[in-house]
């Protein structure tokens, strides 16, 4: 017989409230490690496991590098490190970011679903965007269980909305305040041992590259899905595209990785950039032909000075244009 425990949660915005729901009602002899990435600033610091603390019957802290994994402890991801399991114990990692984020949930579900196949419950959680989709579907390759949170019952739904529709054989759809029961429940209950199914050569690969494992960067051979038109946004290589069921997805060369709807909020945002870019050129442009327009008129040289006012008067027009294109885009979307 085998038990179910390792925990691996993941959760973006509205995180903070719905983790410390979660850890206060789980019981002090709880059998199970709790490996925790929340969404936070690649800059700034985590003081998560002191809220936790606060409210959590179980030991609370930073995963650290090597740190064997002990069952009624919680660990948080640190910022700015992917936080991946292996076969008894953690490893941080500063590997490419996934879905623009660093630590990313996938890189978690994955790592576990490939070092504890079954033993593993995933819990996805509130958060925006669709983060964890590709996670959990490595979760159930390897017969683990899928929990997610109700959409209805999440601060952002995003998130689990899009894995429920993304991977079919979701185990538990539920509302947050029924989720540390079916946890414990799940922990407490032995199952049968399923015949060892082999780690699929697409977990293996991007948990390897994870890492930074150089062979798997250079080994062409094994990397899933197929070159597409797109550039990466972050390194501008070539995305590789991988389908799996509903789900579209995107990896470079180096890592970097992106769901569908975070590669189109990324291309948004590099739009908004440009265009911000042009923006300043254009104004630059203006005001220094409109200054030397000044300096021809100044020396009588009206030819010269005609000619600059009219620059100056091109580059105001279509900064108008690029300024009028800015104040329409749609705060919820990043495009017009």
């Amino acid at each position: 017989m085998l038990e179910h425990n390792i925990i691996v949660v993941g959760t973006s915005a509205g995180g903070v409230e719905a983790l410390t729901y979660l850890v206060k009602h789980l019981p002090p002899d709880l059998n199970a490690a709790v490996i925790i990435v929340l969404h936070v600033s690649s800059h700034g610091t985590s003081v998560l496991p002191k809220i936790l603390s606060r409210a959590s019957n179980l030991p609370v802290s930073h995963a650290q590098d090597g740190e064997a994994i002990v069952r009624g402890w919680i660990y948080v991801a640190l910022p700015n490190y992917h936080l991946l399991v292996e076969r008894g114990y953690l490893r941080l990692t500063r590997g490419a970011k996934e879905n623009r984020c660093r630590p990313a949930i996938d890189p978690l579900f994955r790592s576990a679903a490939r070092a504890y196949g079954q033993r593993v419950i995933a819990v996805l959680l509130t958060g925006v965007l669709d983060d964890g989709t590709a996670g959990l579907m490595a979760v159930k390759m390897r017969r683990g269980v899928a929990i997610v949170q109700n959409p209805d019952d999440a601060l952002y739904a995003a998130m689990p909305r899009n894995a429920i529709e993304n991977v079919e054989d979701i185990d538990h759809i539920l509302p947050l305040s029924d989720i540390p029961s079916t946890l414990v429940a799940l922990v407490n209950t032995p199952m049968e041992v399923e015949p060892e199914n082999p780690v699929p050569s697409k977990i293996k690969f991007e948990t390897e590259i994870a890492q930074l494992n150089l062979e798997a960067v250079e080994n062409e051979g094994e990397r899933p899905g197929k070159p597409s038109t797109f550039g990466c946004p972050d390194c501008g290589g070539i995305l590789w595209e991988i389908e799996e069921g509903n789900l579209l997805r995107f990896r470079c060369r180096t890592g970097h990785a992106y769901s569908a709807e975070t590669l189109l909020a990324t291309q948004s945002d590099k739009v908004e950039d440009a265009l911000w870019i042009a923006l300043r050129a254009l104004e630059e442009k203006a005001s220094l032909s409109h200054r030397l327009a000044a300096r021809m008129e100044a020396r009588n040289q009206t030819v010269a000075a005609q000619r600059f006012k009219e620059e100056a008067h091109s580059a105001w027009e279509r900064s108008a244009i690029i300024r009028e294109v800015l104040l329409k885009v749609d705060p919820n979307t990043g495009v017009d």
